[in-house]
């Protein structure tokens, strides 16, 4: 099983580190401000789970993708540029982390990653995590076994639900595959017929398969016991037709205990004729 190499050390910019201290200082002062990115049902239920809001964090990576060179009916991983993608994300994820735990954060919950490709140049793009860090009011264990706060991509009702029910997160996990489909060539006649393009089934099933695998091998180095709210999506990003990325990811999570207490569901009934 393929693990991604560990990302480069964590270096905030100068803007970041002024507005943490500034937080800091207001907090020592009695003047707490928690900006985030809840909504205000999300936020009535992160305090509901026992959890505080203490500030929006985030982390950011412009990063250049490198070339690599594929025959045209070569179906193969485009390993530079998977390895890329992964290390883009996991400096701005490491980054979001960095402000979390400078603002002493147990977690930080509806992590939200996304990229955009700038004009500047070919294959520039800015990667970003930004979430909400949030401190649990009654103690326990809530970061992560090397110490720092946990990451969620659960939204505040998701993330209400699995602590209710005996759960933790652990952290934000994710896989992924630069995968380049070589054409398949279907001949004169062959074009006329319904049947499976077989040698395209087995390429995206493979890409998947990589990016799945390394998903679950991220949870696995977090001792989780299950990974939930999982997807897994495909994007051809600035990249030819024939060349996409499968990008696996999902909240790996471990139970508190042996016994789990389930909330009970309730009938909601709509006055305004809505289903």
């Amino acid at each position: 099983m393929t693990t991604m190499p560990p990302p480069p050390p964590v270096s905030l910019p100068e803007a970041a580190q002024r507005r943490l201290d500034d937080l800091r200082r207001r907090a020592s002062a009695g003047r707490a401000l928690a900006t985030t990115d809840l909504s205000v049902d999300e936020l009535m239920l992160v305090h509901e789970a026992g959890f505080d809001p203490v500030g929006m964090v985030m982390g950011s990576s412009v990063y250049h993708l490198g070339f690599q060179w594929s025959s045209i009916s070569q179906s193969q991983e485009m390993q530079v540029l998977t390895a890329a993608m992964y290390n883009a994300r996991e400096l701005a994820m490491s980054r979001m982390e960095a402000e979390a735990a400078a603002l002493e954060a147990d977690g930080v919950v509806g992590v939200n990653l996304d990229i955009r490709f700038m004009n500047w140049g070919d294959a520039v793009g800015e990667f970003t995590a930004v979430g909400t860090a949030v401190r649990g009011r009654n103690g326990g264990t809530w970061r992560q076994p090397n110490g720092l706060p946990f990451t969620s991509d659960l939204s505040g009702q998701a993330f209400w639900k699995l602590v209710r029910t005996g759960y933790r997160p652990l952290g934000l996990v994710l896989g992924n595959c630069v995968y380049h489909v070589g054409r398949q060539k279907m001949g004169m006649f062959g074009g006329w017929k319904n049947k499976e393009m077989d040698v395209y089934t087995q390429c995206l099933y493979e890409a998947r398969e990589l990016a799945m695998s390394r998903m679950q091998a991220e949870a696995e180095q977090l001792g989780a016991q299950v990974v939930v709210e999982s997807r897994i999506t495909h994007h051809q990003h600035i990249w030819e037709s024939h060349v996409m990325e499968f990008f696996a990811i999902g909240t790996a999570a471990t139970s508190l205990s042996d016994t789990h207490e389930y909330p009970q569901p309730q009938v909601v009934v709509s006055v305004d004729n809505r289903m």
